[in-house]
């Protein structure tokens, strides 16, 4: 790993609770034979905003939107369980201590499956590939990382984005890391950095955005995203998850799914 000046900046999060049924009832299990926090509910804790996987929507019934909101609404459905949202940052869902502590059930919030986090959390099977990307200015003249010597790269803190600008960036960059998507892209919009190195989906939704911003280039990581559950706590709840992402493969929602955020 590269020596990089980095620094942390540290914004309180606001936890955020919406759903078809209130998180703040008794934990225990329901009907459907999950134990979930709330019983009767399949509480999801997700870092919001990170277009399109997951961003306010007033007009929702739970108040979000996005591609890993639609599979968990039909995953809870499938598992017989109502369905809410809570806002937590990112760190605190990679690194396993909002589920450790009984904000959720599961994370989905576009996780990449490492074995660094395996050591702190169980993951569903695979249901999204992905690749790092960077974005710039289109008339910045960066086409690469190794443009980014003696500029600064935004990455979001905990997420493989640091991890790989740690790892490729030029020695003499900066990183500044915060804490999610939504204060990356006013950032840049800010001139506060120059470049925001992370998940391709979410940059390449800031373009279509925005054509002022271009992916610069995108990095081959074999990235994989899983839901992820408190290490060791709720296997039959993980296995219900897994067997109903399976069936959604299988009778073609899935597809019909991702086609709705990807196939353009």
């Amino acid at each position: 790993m590269r020596s990089l000046k980095a620094f942390a900046v540290m914004a309180a999060s606001l936890l955020v609770a919406t759903g078809c049924t209130s998180v703040d009832g008794d934990a225990g299990t329901s009907e459907s034979g999950y134990t979930t926090v709330t019983a009767g509910t399949l509480t999801v804790c997700a870092d919001i905003p990170y277009p399109p996987f997951e961003e306010e929507d007033p007009g929702s019934e739970i108040g979000y939107k996005g591609f890993d909101v639609d599979l968990v609404k039909e995953i809870s459905s499938r598992l017989g369980l109502g369905l809410a949202i809570r806002d937590v940052d990112f760190d605190g869902l990679q690194s396993g201590a909002a589920l450790v502590s009984g904000q959720c059930d599961m994370a989905a919030s576009a996780v990449s499956i490492t074995e660094e986090r395996k050591a702190n959390l169980d993951f569903s099977e695979p249901y999204y590939d992905s690749l790092q990307s960077l974005l710039v200015r289109a008339d910045s003249g960066i086409t690469s990382l190794d443009d980014m010597a003696g500029k600064t790269i935004g990455v979001q803190t905990g997420s493989t984005g640091k991890t790989y600008a740690e790892e490729h960036a030029p020695a003499d960059a900066t990183l500044l890391q915060l804490d999610s998507d939504g204060m990356l892209w006013p950032a840049i919009q800010a001139d506060q950095i120059q470049a925001i190195l992370q998940d391709l989906p979410v940059n390449q939704a800031h373009t279509e955005a925005d054509p002022q911003y271009v992916i610069a280039a995108t990095y081959e990581t074999d990235e994989q995203y899983g839901f992820a559950f408190a290490k060791g706590k709720n296997p039959e709840l993980r296995e219900g998850v897994d067997t109903a992402l399976q069936e959604m493969r299988d009778d073609g929602t899935y597809q019909k799914i991702y086609d709705s955020y990807f196939a353009k």
